[in-house]
């Protein structure tokens, strides 16, 4: 847990919020194109488990570019969505103007007036992790009502065959560059590791010491992209939005030719899992 904890110190805590509210806005358009969404039973199931009806208030902490937002709007319950980064916020107000009852505001929940007790759910999709502990989970504590539920989302990395895997490690060795590597400096992630890794970030809500009673579940899905769509995901992944533009123009165009020796697509796996807990 150590470990994990120095490593989102390191990627996430220790950045200036100025400059978290402007991370990734380079990948906005391609982070809703091509990131996986949680699959329609998956959400159905923490729906179930959080008891969220027409009438359930949501607060979304960090709705990104609105992928899960989406699927808890079409419940129909009131939402307040806080999204600190300009151009994320811009996309989910689009892809969430069907929805009336969806408020998105541009601010980092670290800034966000708390609104004591006033939601049933506090929902977090792959970003609880970019918050600080001794913020984030007081405050979403603070906000939820007794009977309310915390709940954490994540979609892993998704992951290409092994055989495919090894191939682009190499080609990001070619040369030394480039600078960021995200095969050659993440172990090739198995089903059991990734499901691992997401329970560790799930338990930092209960060793908080403000939330108790952890209800957890995964499902792991296969997916095919086109070598397009791929690279477009890559792009999305922050070894690789740190590059820059002709070096990731030209770090992709090598990784395409080995794609193509596989085909015009790309097998790939990833796992969703959900963590729920209750304030204490």
């Amino acid at each position: 847990m150590k470990d994990l904890q120095q490593i989102l110190f390191n990627n996430c805590y220790s950045q200036d919020l100025e400059q978290r509210k402007h991370w990734y806005s380079t990948a906005a358009a391609a982070y809703y194109q091509a990131r996986p969404r949680y699959p329609q039973a998956f959400i159905a199931q923490v729906v179930d488990l959080a008891n969220i009806t027409l009438t359930s208030t949501v607060l979304e902490v960090g709705c990104g570019s609105a992928i899960a937002t989406s699927a808890f709007a079409a419940l129909g319950c009131p939402m307040v969505c806080i999204e600190p980064n300009p151009d994320f916020y811009h996309l989910a107000r689009q892809v969430c103007a069907p929805c009336p009852k969806v408020e998105v505001q541009n601010c980092a929940f670290e800034e966000w007036e708390l609104a004591p007790q006033s939601f049933d759910a506090v929902l977090a999709a792959s970003s609880f992790h970019w918050i600080a502990p001794k913020i984030g989970y007081p405050k979403a504590a603070a906000a939820l009502r007794s009977d309310g539920y915390l709940i954490l989302l994540w979609n892993k990395e998704l992951q290409p065959r092994y055989e495919v895997y090894q191939q682009l490690s190499a080609v990001e060795s070619a040369g030394g560059r480039p600078p960021y590597r995200y095969f050659l400096n993440r172990p090739y992630e198995d089903c059991a590791t990734q499901v691992a890794i997401l329970d560790e970030l799930g338990q930092m809500a209960v060793q908080s010491g403000y939330f108790k009673d952890m209800i957890s579940g995964h499902v792991v899905t296969e997916v095919t992209y086109s070598i397009d769509l791929y690279l477009l995901l890559l792009s999305t992944y922050s070894p690789y939005v740190k590059l820059e533009p002709q070096q990731q123009q030209a770090l992709f165009s090598d990784m395409r030719q080995v794609l193509t020796q596989h085909g015009d697509t790309v097998q790939l796996s990833y796992v969703s899992a959900f963590h729920l807990a209750r304030p204490i």
